[in-house]
């Protein structure tokens, strides 16, 4: 089986490259004239958007998989399954990007791109699902607390994202806002602060 620490060395070059694709559907045409060129950034403006917003997700999803990649020990076929999924979901994130910096005001397109998201978030409340029934995967220091908050600040965004869809076929641009609140929604469940020291023990007895 797929030691944890080498997966996740892996998973850091998926993340790097699905954020590198992003940013090459921002382009304008070649040869305008120097009037053309403001029109051209304009234009530019929705796939720039597109990629902003992308870029704020994978920068949430990657360091949510690390802190939950600190509490496994060990993997077994079910989390390694879930993560690759998960891997999979960062890789394609790049196309509905795409899609809704070229089709933003249509519902298909929200659509398309909240799915996604909901799909990412789902896969990490599984994957902290899974370590919490099965405690031996899990490092000495993770408590049911902790996967507890795990779960529950997945659960969040896919709630938010997913209740998006029904949104976006009155009004696309209301579902955009819609997402708005999976910022705090996070917050509510963060992990306590690590006391001071307590790092430094762990580290010590480990």
């Amino acid at each position: 089986m797929v030691e944890p620490e080498r997966l996740v060395t892996f998973a850091d070059a998926v993340f790097a490259i699905a954020i590198t694709l992003l940013a090459l559907d921002i382009s304008v045409p070649d040869g305008l004239t120097d009037s053309e060129v403001g029109t051209a950034l304009r234009d530019a403006l929705p796939a720039f958007g597109a990629h902003l917003l992308s870029f704020a997700v994978i920068g949430a999803l990657w360091p949510a998989q690390h802190a939950l990649f600190r509490l496994i020990a060990a993997l077994d076929r079910c989390l390694l399954h879930l993560y690759l999924a998960l891997l999979a979901v960062v890789a394609v994130l790049p196309f509905p990007t795409r899609v809704i910096s070229e089709y933003g005001d249509t519902a298909v397109a929200t659509s398309c791109y909240a799915t996604t998201i909901a799909l990412a978030g789902a896969l990490i409340a599984a994957m902290s699902a899974r370590l919490r029934a099965a405690p031996a995967l899990a490092t000495a220091n993770a408590s049911a607390g902790d996967l507890g908050r795990s779960v529950l600040r997945a659960l969040l965004v896919v709630a938010v994202f997913a209740t998006s869809v029904p949104v976006s076929l009155a009004s696309p641009t209301a579902a955009k806002y819609w997402w708005l609140p999976a910022i705090p929604a996070r917050l509510l469940f963060r992990d306590p602060p690590v006391p001071e020291g307590a790092e430094t023990s762990a580290a010590r007895d480990s």
